[in-house]
């Protein structure tokens, strides 16, 4: 079987190498376009307008909050660092909103009963995200949000 296996990779290297040696060199030389990289538009007036509905959090934690970013606004009680943690969140290939990956491997821990729902715009894409603390990856996934949902420890 081992032998198999390495008579396969040597005749696909051999391969690999014949096409890249009948390629002529001129093709390799050539510099890649110099076009500047496209940069991210600036948010659209009033694209990032957030609501935060908390529940089963206590402390009068719960409750509904308003969230305006650019410029920051709204009823969140905290609205400049939760602005400026979605800010540090979002970026090319990032979504700070993102849900667990399924079939991760989570420590089987409870946080509590509170949950959160967050909808919205947000850099010009709708949300519509819900949080739990019902396993270890749940409780990162919300304490990764803090401030923009409430801190409740661990």
């Amino acid at each position: 079987m081992f032998r198999r296996l390495a008579l396969t990779a040597a005749a696909s290297a051999a391969a690999s190498l014949a096409v890249l040696a009948a390629a002529p060199p001129a093709a390799y030389a050539e510099p890649l376009p110099s076009a500047p990289l496209p940069q991210m538009p600036p948010p659209a007036p009033d694209s990032d307008r957030l609501t935060v509905t908390i529940s089963d959090a206590g402390d009068g934690l719960d409750g509904t909050y308003e969230l305006e970013c650019h410029p920051q606004g709204g009823s969140h009680p905290d609205a400049e660092d939760a602005c400026e943690r979605l800010d540090r969140g979002t970026g090319w290939g990032e979504d700070p909103f993102a849900p667990v990956e399924p079939k991760g491997m989570c420590t089987m821990q409870y946080g509590g009963p509170a949950t959160a729902r967050v909808t919205g715009t947000w850099a010009g894409r709708p949300v519509d995200a819900t949080y739990e603390r019902g396993d270890g990856c749940e409780i990162a996934r919300w304490d990764a949000m803090v401030p923009v949902l409430p801190g409740l420890g661990s």
